[in-house]
């Protein structure tokens, strides 16, 4: 005859609120070596005031958080802010008007219903329309 199974008791209920609340943190890590200014092309003319990381990291937050380019300027703003980067975000027109020369990949793809971001303890996951419903409930089928 089989023994029950063990139950599992949490003991250090510290620790173990520590580690729930943890799993809710939010990290956007940015280098303070980066490179976010522009350096002299050699062409004639004045330089860009912003490298193509700097605009790359706008369009990255732009997309990725899915927000107009306004509101993705003002998140970046608040960004260098609570990294404690005294550095100056570019204007939204500067961005719009560099975006075209400037490839921004991310794994997201366009959806009419928006996206479940669906993030645990191994990494952050991005799936579509249905993906999610799918993935935990199994395929679904059609009553005839």
């Amino acid at each position: 005859m089989e023994s029950p199974a063990q139950k599992y008791r949490t003991t250090n209920w510290k620790a173990y609120n520590a580690a729930l609340k943890a799993r809710g943190s939010l990290l956007i890590w940015l280098d303070s070596g980066m490179c976010w200014h522009g350096k002299p092309s050699g062409k004639r003319g004045r330089c860009q005031k912003y490298s193509e990381e700097a605009i790359q990291f706008c369009l990255t937050m732009k997309s990725l958080f899915n927000l107009p380019l306004r509101q993705a300027m003002g998140m970046v703003q608040s960004l260098l802010k609570l990294a404690g980067l005294d550095w100056q975000v570019p204007d939204f027109s500067t961005v719009s008007r560099r975006q075209k020369h400037l490839a921004v990949t991310n794994g997201a793809h366009a959806t009419t219903t928006g996206l479940h971001l669906l993030v645990d303890s191994t990494g952050i996951k991005m799936l579509g329309e249905g993906e999610w419903k799918t993935k935990k409930h199994g395929a679904a089928y059609r009553r005839r």
